[in-house]
């Protein structure tokens, strides 16, 4: 590895031992994970809602668009308690973008290749692309 990687690395790792930095970004995660408990929900409810009327594909855009926009106003409002605003509102739907790519890859792994029913397979991508969303989130909602 290179010595610039090694450096960039290190002066990363330290900031995560920083303890306020350590302790913002925990009650962030926590928070976070409750939002992501009630967008799972919406969105897994929405999801089983549409399937009554369209293919799994389908059905899984539909109630994404309603995740992403429940997601925005509780990431902004009680995780990282951001003022709602239309810059970051506007960007929002790009961490998703790539997390529904994402998550329709998924989907049909699990789905054509692994014989998960299409009734619980949305919850394992949900649960697969958690991490991801987080940072995403973290560093747009952020952003002035």
């Amino acid at each position: 590895m290179s010595s610039d990687f090694m450096h960039a690395l290190r002066m990363v790792l330290s900031k995560l031992r920083h303890p306020m930095l350590n302790h913002v970004w925990v009650g962030e995660l926590l928070r976070f994970l409750i939002g992501g408990i009630l967008n799972v929900a919406v969105g897994y409810g929405s999801y089983l809602i549409f399937l009554l009327w369209c293919r799994y594909e389908v059905a899984y855009l539909a109630s994404y668009v309603v995740g992403i926009g429940v997601s925005y106003v509780f990431s902004a409002l009680y995780v990282f308690k951001q003022p709602l605003r239309w810059r970051s509102a506007l960007r929002y739907p790009l961490v998703y973008l790539l997390q529904f790519l994402l998550g329709l890859v998924l989907l049909k792994i699990l789905i054509e290749a692994a014989h998960i029913s299409p009734r619980l397979a949305p919850l394992a991508v949900s649960i697969l692309t958690i991490p991801a969303t987080f940072f995403a989130s973290r560093i747009i909602v952020r952003v002035n």
